[in-house]
């Protein structure tokens, strides 16, 4: 038995696994972002960065709630823990955009942006421990990687942009934008993964399973398996 852990707070990231028959644990990553970012070493590749980011989320619920973890995994029958972070953003013009957090910065990106294209990079990092023994929790499997989806903006109007940003719906998302909600009205089309658009690639994760030696299916509720 498997127990799974959403290092994100994402509720659209949440929503894709409950979709896709998984209900995880759901732990909340303390990361400074900007602080891991600026660490990095000068001309880093824009796909090492959102794969660094994604890493040092999982590893951070790890280090924190790790030994609460495997506890309440091996009470619940488990007999591996698998901790997924995640992380996700835009580049447009050779640089990496990530959460507006505000009005102002949301609004003028998308001023920028309207009318053209971007390339969403998301990145997922897997890691996997036994459970079997009663030792302290050590990780036996890792991995992480990215993918890129190529995003069609609208060209929305000044009007329309104002109460999109005033709801406050894309101020915390890679890019200033959603495409499952409000923010699908302004997105002309996509070219690539869905899902990695909404926040999670269902294909990533799948290929990071495989390359632990895990299956899919073995995360989905047992009724879906039975």
């Amino acid at each position: 038995m498997i127990t799974f852990v959403l290092a994100s707070a994402s509720p659209s990231r949440l929503r894709i696994l409950q979709q896709a028959g998984v209900d995880p644990l759901i732990r909340h990553p303390q990361v400074d972002e900007d602080a891991l970012q600026a660490a990095l070493p000068a001309g880093t590749p824009h796909v090492r960065v959102v794969e660094e980011l994604a890493r040092a989320k999982a590893q951070d619920v790890l280090d924190r709630e790790g030994g609460a973890l495997a506890a309440e995994a091996r009470a619940a029958g488990a007999d591996t823990l698998i901790v997924v972070g995640c992380d996700s953003m835009l580049l447009v013009d050779g640089r990496l955009e990530g959460k507006p957090h505000t009005y102002e910065r949301a609004m003028a990106r998308w001023r920028r942006m309207r009318g053209r294209h971007g390339v969403l990079i998301t990145g997922h990092a897997l890691m996997v421990a036994d459970l079997t023994g009663d030792g302290p929790l050590v990780v036996t499997r890792s991995g992480s990687d990215t993918s890129d989806t190529t995003v069609h903006f609208g060209a929305p109007s000044d009007a329309d942009l104002d109460v999109y940003l005033r709801t406050g719906e894309p101020l915390e998302c890679a890019g200033a934008f959603t495409i499952e909600s409000l923010g699908g009205w302004f997105i002309d089309r996509i070219d690539g993964d869905p899902s990695s658009v909404i926040g999670l690639s269902l294909p990533l994760l799948r290929r990071l399973l495989e390359g632990a030696g895990i299956h899919a299916h073995q995360l989905w509720r047992p009724e879906l398996r039975s």
